[in-house]
């Protein structure tokens, strides 16, 4: 899971990039608005935690941009400021939640988990992803399908979680580039192709009837077996 952070307070933005890094998450990290609302309009991000003053541009106008650009990924407000009438602006200007600081990492997970929680998923445990015939354990970077289990390197399970979250979308090579490499990569494209042909190679190993299809001229989509 990707996550983008915009805090100017250097101290606490290395902190909980570390922390959020050692639960498994990738971290792209700002520390102004505009940068803050350049990553954000790149798409690629599962959640946004977003401090409500930065400078250059204040994190209340990097959120109603992002939300004018038709831009949906869940956005935590992580702000000093909180009376009443400040978490309700903050929500209504489209923000999925809003955490005062100081606030614990346990605090910051759970609200992660929250905002980033599918209402298909066919139980209660945030860190199970269930998917046609195949159960992703997030925790675990497994792949459950019919025929077995397999564990994902790093890299492929950044992969494999982005199109069992989007099945059935058709997923351009650049955005999969900036998902699972980050806007800042200069990875060349052959890696992409590389991890594509491991994929399917773990979904054939587990008995899954899921593919990764190639969409000539655009990227790559998973969907179920045409049988």
């Amino acid at each position: 899971m990707r996550i983008l952070l915009a805090e100017d307070d250097r101290e606490l933005n290395q902190t909980l990039t570390i922390s959020l890094e050692l639960e498994g998450f990738t971290v792209d990290s700002c520390y102004d608005g505009e940068e803050a609302l350049y990553y954000g309009e790149q798409n690629i991000y599962d959640v946004i935690l977003l401090d409500r003053m930065l400078p250059h541009m204040e994190g209340t106008l990097v959120l109603t941009n992002l939300r004018k650009k038709k831009i949906t990924t869940p956005v935590i407000l992580l702000t000093a400021l909180g009376t009443l009438s400040d978490k309700v602006t903050g929500l209504d200007l489209g923000a999925d939640d809003y955490l005062v600081k100081p606030f614990a990492l346990e605090e910051l997970l759970a609200r992660i988990r929250c905002v980033t929680r599918r209402p298909s998923a066919l139980n209660n445990n945030g860190d199970i992803l269930p998917v046609s015939d195949v159960i992703w354990h997030m925790n675990e970077d497994r792949l459950e399908g019919p025929a077995g289990s397999c564990t994902l390197s790093k890299r492929e399970a950044s992969l494999m979680e982005t199109f069992l979250r989007r099945k059935g979308q058709t997923l351009s090579r650049n955005l999969l580039l900036l998902k699972v490499w980050g806007p800042d990569s200069d990875v060349e494209e052959g890696n992409l192709d590389n991890y594509i042909h491991f994929l399917r190679r773990r979904l054939r190993g587990t008995g899954s009837a899921l593919q990764i299809k190639t969409i000539r001229g655009i990227g790559y989509c998973l969907q179920d077996s045409p049988d």
